[in-house]
């Protein structure tokens, strides 16, 4: 399918998607979209800002019966701010009809939540937790539901969250057809997997490229000066719409705020420690457009959605690789262009390689008086101590010791590898 309309959707559907200016579908919504459609079980491995939500959210809405007035799925996710924006993303699709839905988060009044569910949703959209203490409760009745989502599995995973979702999940039909999204399967997922899919197709949209396409990737070397101060060069030398700026503890993200803050900046944060209250604030701050920047642990990389983020600034690199994937996949989201620019020293040059080997092409760029200057040296250095590198090994290999040593055999020895190294140096320059 190339459009939209070529999928034989109800005429309510079709009006929200024209309406959300949506025309033609994503990758994973191609593959995705008729599987759900049909009932069969199936794992979609994608990265952040591929367009996942509405590959499951579209067919789900399809297939309820409005006359039905039960609970027939249930959509889960890991964090309250990601459950928050599936329920939202599928109120526009329904807004039209009478398909009843209902969110179900901690932080919430849950006894308040147990007495408007005399009457049952239709579509059950929560985190696992609060799910599961509703089921618990004799309060929400899944046992109705066929279809159950599982976004975000393996932060899920991460987050200790499984064993909640197995909770409810077993009290669903048989007959489960499970959806199942994420950015990696961990090994440790499979007996979960294994117990609810029968055979399921695995949809994997992450073998050519690890992010979305229009991030530009800038290198800055800290150098000299403190991470902190080359931070506030690098935000002096860009004007973003909303930027997200990485630490990799919340100590770090407190420290980093405290120090922005002093500068005269106005930053929000978004970490693990805050509450549910005053998460709630922070978004609500974040949406009305009050922060230029944002601090971040990477629990907003993977556990919330924040819209307009046109850059993202790894204040330092994280130690599990893969959360540069989800930090940068913030930005340059709905074919929009981002920036992502990451703070190094010569000691995460380690890193900077196996970032690179998945698919990152970095640029690296230094700030002078406000400008971006394009550096070259890191590559060229690299490449010239390579070379070095290896026509030492070459003129090693072409001077022996001899069987019988004479005085002065050693400085013999080192003008015979020097002839040797010169001749390779100058091949070497031929070829380029």
């Amino acid at each position: 399918m190339s459009k939209y309309s070529d999928y034989d959707l109800k005429p309510f559907l079709k009006e929200a998607i024209a309406k959300l200016g949506f025309e033609e579908p994503t990758p994973i919504q191609k593959e995705m979209i008729p599987l759900i459609l049909k009932g069969k079980s199936a794992i979609g491995q994608a990265h952040t800002g591929t367009g996942k939500t509405h590959s499951f959210l579209l067919p789900i809405v399809q297939r309820i019966q409005e006359e039905k007035q039960e609970v027939q799925a249930v959509i889960t996710s890991p964090t309250r701010e990601l459950a928050q924006q599936i329920y939202d993303a599928l109120s526009q699709l329904i807004e039209e009809t009478d398909i009843q839905a209902k969110l179900f988060i901690g932080g919430t009044d849950k006894q308040r939540t147990i007495d408007k569910l005399k009457t049952q949703p239709q579509i059950v959209v929560g985190t696992p937790g609060r799910i599961k203490d509703l089921v618990k409760e004799g309060a929400l009745l899944v046992h109705t539901a066929p279809l159950l989502v599982v976004d975000e599995a393996d932060l899920a995973f991460d987050m200790g969250f499984i064993e909640d979702i197995d909770g409810f999940a077993s009290h669903m039909p048989e007959k489960l057809e499970m959806f199942v999204f994420s950015a990696t399967i961990p090994e440790k997922l499979q007996p979960f997997l294994k117990k609810y899919m029968d055979a399921p197709v695995h949809i994997h949209m992450n073998d050519k490229r690890p992010v979305a396409e229009g991030i530009d990737f800038i290198l800055v070397p800290v150098r000299s000066k403190s991470r902190n101060r080359r931070l506030v060069e690098v935000m002096e030398a860009i004007n973003p719409f909303l930027a997200v700026i990485f630490c990799n503890t919340r100590k770090n993200a407190e420290s980093v705020a405290g120090y922005l803050a002093e500068q005269g900046y106005r930053v929000g944060q978004i970490h693990g420690d805050l509450s549910p209250r005053d998460r709630r604030k922070m978004m609500k701050q974040v949406r009305d457009l009050e922060f230029q920047y944002i601090v971040a642990t990477d629990l907003a990389a993977r556990g919330i959605d924040i819209q307009g983020i046109s850059h993202v600034i790894n204040y330092e690199i994280p130690d599990d690789l893969e959360f540069f994937i989800h930090r940068v996949g913030r930005t340059a989201r709905a074919g929009n262009k981002g920036t992502a620019i990451t703070l190094f020293e010569p000691e995460d040059e380690d890193a900077v390689v196996r970032v690179e080997k998945m698919g990152i092409p970095f640029v690296q760029k230094d700030v002078k008086n406000g400008e971006w200057i394009e550096l070259k040296e890191r590559h060229s250095r690299q490449n010239r101590a390579k070379h070095e590198n290896e026509i030492d090994a070459i003129a090693k290999s072409k001077v022996r010791k001899p069987k019988k040593v004479k005085p002065g055999y050693k400085r013999n020895m080192r003008w015979e590898m020097e002839k040797i190294k010169k001749k390779e140096r100058r091949k070497k320059n031929r070829q380029k």
